[in-house]
């Protein structure tokens, strides 16, 4: 569609039109109302030479008066290097003239094209990805949430509000990806999710600077791997727990005596639960006594302890309870399916104990019941080699072991030793037999437990020879015990005796001993028994001084 040969009129702005469609840097012409084509500069008769498609559209256009309507008309064109897109914006002249002024805006438009096709492929990519992408304005705040939301929040839910609201208070001193002044990446962020259950999340964040240079935000993206952590997390204790568990076994197997495993296992329950102190309890009957320990037991907590053990023995699980301000935890052992004792461990009130710390304690408790039943037969084999059966007091052969060893360390000072036997006890298993007699017996060593100190040491050596070592006292103090011990032993037997009269009664050899004079044990009981016999020769119930020491060979020339 080429140009009429006619012209404008002159005076009508012809020439004033022919110099705008010249000097105009793109296409440029001018249409009648009817659509015909009067006028075009050499931009747009190229333009026009490559596809003519496009003026034949713009013609219509001013024909069919779009151009009264509608400013600007784009038009899909053929250029050099391919389809474009030239934009024409018609400016009306007299006599129904449209003069039409064409843009290219091809790059233009591919631009646009491209960016917004870049901004729809991130937010697709965003959206459909497990990251939580943000954005923070200057105030610190939410001010972009991909669409997905986080941590159980909708979007809407966190625009406007602040990071540190959700921080976790463990982590609060923490730094945050939220408010980073660098670039970080794989940072890890605790944050408490809508449930009010812990989030662990990954992030990677920039900070974004203004034109001053100052902070005016930060954006980023985060990543969920709370699973992944707890996973983690609770792989990591079921093998700290074999570790720990696996102390107790094998000290179990390799060594003999169960007391150093009960020992590992108050120290294993105080490390895997982080508990103040433990202890580690064997029952007989229905007493619960002390057998390992770790850390001392806290006085506000001593009354409550027998009747918490009492609780714990008839439940199959461990068993949580407060006193004095501490939070308990025990759980019974078992062997051969009877309570044999408890596993026993505290801390300051107000820190709870987690499912962890029970599995832990009862795992404990399931490894040792075995070691408590142990530790109570060797302490009873220890008993039968060490204690006579009758009376409970040391056996000779024990108490002349802890003697000699005792006269060893004494370096200076006094101590003594008293030793007696029963007067008329002979009377005793002739008229009322040897069980009468053995009451007796067992009746000295409950005297003799009422007599002796912490410090001292009684013992049966024999039939009804016995012997009491006091310990760091001189002669008098010595003298003043016998005297007590014939008192109370008169006071005592007398109810036993077999007649009125034959008296049971004592009759007490005291042997005084200085430290560092080198006597042997076995000769210091052998001058309490002097010192008794000399009793007996005075008349029965009374005591004599034994015959000093008098060291031989060369001792004599010190």
């Amino acid at each position: 569609m080429p140009p009429d040969e006619g012209s404008i009129p002159p005076g009508d702005g012809a020439d004033a039109l022919a110099g705008l469609m010249h000097g105009w840097p793109g296409p440029a012409l001018a249409i009648c109302g009817d659509g015909r084509v009067r006028s075009w500069n050499e931009s747009a008769r190229v333009m026009a030479s490559r596809h003519d498609g496009w003026l034949t559209e713009l013609a219509r256009w001013v024909g069919t008066g779009g151009a009264l309507n509608e400013p600007c008309r784009s038009v899909p064109v053929e250029t050099g290097s391919g389809p474009g897109v030239v934009e024409f914006t018609t400016v009306l002249l007299p006599q129904g003239i449209v003069a039409c002024l064409g843009r290219d805006v091809t790059l233009e438009r591919r631009l646009r094209h491209a960016l917004t096709e870049s901004r729809q492929r991130y937010k697709d990519l965003v959206d459909v990805s497990s990251d939580f992408a943000w954005e923070v304005g200057p105030d610190g705040r939410f001010v972009f949430v991909s669409s997905a939301g986080a941590i159980g929040y909708h979007p809407d839910d966190l625009i406007g509000r602040h990071p540190s609201e959700f921080v976790l208070s463990d982590f609060a001193d923490q730094p945050l990806p939220f408010d980073t002044a660098v670039g970080i990446e794989r940072t890890e962020v605790w944050l408490r999710a809508k449930d009010g259950e812990a989030a662990c999340l990954i992030s990677s964040a920039v900070p974004l600077i203004g034109v001053d240079g100052g902070w005016i935000g930060a954006r980023g993206a985060c990543r969920d791997i709370t699973e992944a952590r707890v996973k983690g997390m609770e792989l990591a204790q079921v093998r700290l727990r074999e570790k720990y568990l696996g102390y107790i076994v094998s000290s179990t197997r390799d060594d003999v005596d169960p007391a150093k495993t009960l020992e590992i296992a108050v120290g294993v329950a105080v490390n895997a639960t982080g508990a103040g102190g433990a202890m580690l309890y064997a029952r007989t009957g229905d007493v619960f006594s002390r057998a390992a320990g770790q850390g001392l037991l806290p006085e506000g907590l001593r009354p409550a302890i027998a009747p918490f053990l009492e609780q714990v023995a008839g439940q199959p699980t461990p068993t949580i309870s407060r006193a004095g301000g501490w939070t308990l935890l025990a759980t019974r052992t078992l062997f051969r399916h009877e309570v044999n004792g408890a596993v026993l461990v505290w801390r300051d009130d107000g820190q709870d104990w987690n499912e962890d710390d029970l599995s832990m304690v009862q795992a404990i408790a399931d490894q040792v019941g075995v070691a408590v039943a142990q530790a109570r037969y060797q302490e009873r084999l220890k008993t039968l080699s060490e204690r006579d059966g009758l009376t409970g007091l040391y056996n000779r052969r024990t108490f002349m072991e802890m003697l000699e060893a005792r006269l060893d360390k004494q370096t200076g000072g006094g101590s003594a030793l008293l030793y007696f036997d029963l007067d008329n006890f002979k009377a005793v298993n002739d008229k009322l037999g040897h069980g009468a007699g053995d009451d007796v017996l067992r009746a000295v060593g409950e005297l003799l437990g009422r007599l002796a100190r912490p410090g001292d040491l009684s013992g049966r050596l024999g039939g009804d020879e016995f012997v009491l070592w006091i310990d760091r006292v001189d002669q008098g103090q010595a003298l003043a015990v016998a005297d007590r011990l014939l008192r109370e032993a008169a006071e005592f037997l007398r109810p036993l005796s077999a007649t009125h009269d034959k008296p049971l009664g004592v009759s007490v050899g005291v042997a005084f001993y200085r430290g560092g004079s080198g006597e042997p044990a076995q000769g210091l009981v052998d001058r309490g028994d002097q010192g008794m016999y000399a009793a007996k020769r005075m008349g029965k119930g009374h005591r004599a001084l034994a015959p000093g020491f008098e060291p031989a060979g060369p001792a004599q020339d010190r």
